[in-house]
């Protein structure tokens, strides 16, 4: 049997969509995976910001649409790269176990005992294009002169060093999948996942398929976590209560053990100097509960606000 894969062309997304690849063919002896390459608007276009070129959806747009057309089976994205709502029809058929969710500071040079923002110089120069990490750093450092850094991770790295930066924020769980965090070790620290709360869905992938295709469905379901899929559950539900997009500097993230389910979430002002914080706690079957109960706190405390003055300067 065969199923065609589709996936973005960055190598990224082609190390984690072949690892995925291995792990269902060895689920399922005798199935083998074809890899189609996808171009998508956010490939095309690297040198604008996202809310500039439509947010979220322009690194899935043109992959949902070969899975609608029967081009594809079944596609592998980075979570957080999904928008809130998936297209009708699309269904998230597997999330398999997640990777580490922080973000990781990486240093353009090592700094002996640099383990937190505050040994950094005033004034540091931080490249990011995430409206989240940027409002988070200057939460934490108001000093930090932030400039935007788009493309791919390699792409980011270089740039760290050619464009004089003195730190650049990348996803713990790419650095990972391309096997860079060792080479880079002596220049990169963990960010605190209390104190900078990573994206919805970072370090998680999504696997999407048809939800008419019962048996792409369930031979994908053979890789899905159900303590993975609670977390992601709870992280996307707050920011669909939210109504937030890829102009909003908000943070969630929910720790799923057994039986219980820890969620919290955050939302800035762009600049920092506005922060409102939300977390509850429950059963593991309870993550949409506890994904609106959130919401609606940091709704009660503000966040609309702050997120109608973050779209109205995207």
């Amino acid at each position: 049997m065969k199923l065609i894969m589709g996936t973005r062309g960055s190598a990224l997304a082609l190390a984690q969509a072949r690892q995925f690849a291995r792990h269902l063919e060895a689920a399922h002896p005798g199935l083998k995976v074809e890899e189609q390459i996808i171009r998508t608007t956010g490939d095309k276009q690297q040198s604008a910001p996202l809310p500039a070129i439509g947010g979220k959806g322009v690194f899935t747009l043109e992959i949902e649409a070969a899975l609608h057309e029967g081009v594809i089976d079944f596609a592998v994205h980075s979570l957080k790269d999904l928008p809130p709502e998936l297209p009708e029809g699309l269904i998230l058929g597997a999330i398999p176990h997640r990777a580490n969710a922080s973000d990781v500071f990486i240093l353009r040079n090592e700094i002996e005992g640099l383990h937190s923002l505050d040994a950094l110089p005033f004034g540091a120069r931080i490249g990011t294009s995430s409206l989240r990490r940027q409002a988070q750093l200057l939460s934490l450092r108001p000093d930090l002169q932030i400039e935007d850094i788009r493309g791919n991770i390699d792409t980011r790295l270089r740039k760290l060093d050619e464009q004089n930066f003195d730190a650049i924020i990348l996803a713990h769980a790419g650095l990972e999948r391309l096997g860079l965090r060792e080479a880079i070790s002596g220049r990169c620290f963990d960010l605190d996942q209390n104190l900078f709360v990573p994206a919805p869905g970072q370090g998680a992938l999504a696997i999407e398929a048809r939800n008419a295709d019962k048996q792409t469905l369930q031979l994908l379901s053979k890789l899905d976590d159900a303590l993975t899929r609670a977390e992601i559950s709870a992280e996307r539900t707050a920011m669909r209560a939210l109504n937030a997009g890829c102009s909003t500097p908000l943070g969630a993230r929910a720790v799923a053990s057994e039986n219980a389910l820890h969620l919290w979430a955050v939302v800035l002002s762009p600049d920092g100097k506005q922060r409102v914080f939300a977390e509850a706690r429950g059963l593991i079957d309870e993550a949409v509960v506890l994904g609106e109960g959130v919401a609606r706190q940091l709704l009660d405390d503000g966040a609309a606000d702050l997120m109608i003055n973050s779209m109205a300067n995207s």
